[in-house]
């Protein structure tokens, strides 16, 4: 018999809600990758339906380095 795979360690794996996600991930990434973003696309749907558009916008200004790597990145090309 085979021992069970180790838990990842590491103190961002030991918050509650967001560890139990990112050790799934981290477990099994391909079959876990499209619930993680349908969680994370509906706290989006919440947080915009409680507080408004201030939610959305202050999501897109967390992005907004996301976007500068991506711009870079298609600068540089092959």
């Amino acid at each position: 018999m085979s021992a069970p795979p180790a838990a990842p360690k590491g103190w961002f794996y030991k918050i509650p809600v967001i560890g139990w996600m990112a050790r799934d991930l981290a477990r099994d990434f391909h079959g876990n990758i499209y619930y993680a973003l349908i969680a994370v696309l509906t706290l989006l749907v919440v947080a915009v339906k409680i507080w408004g558009l201030v939610a959305l916008g202050l999501t897109a200004v967390l992005l907004t380095p996301v976007m500068f790597v991506i711009l870079i990145l298609l600068t540089l090309g092959d």
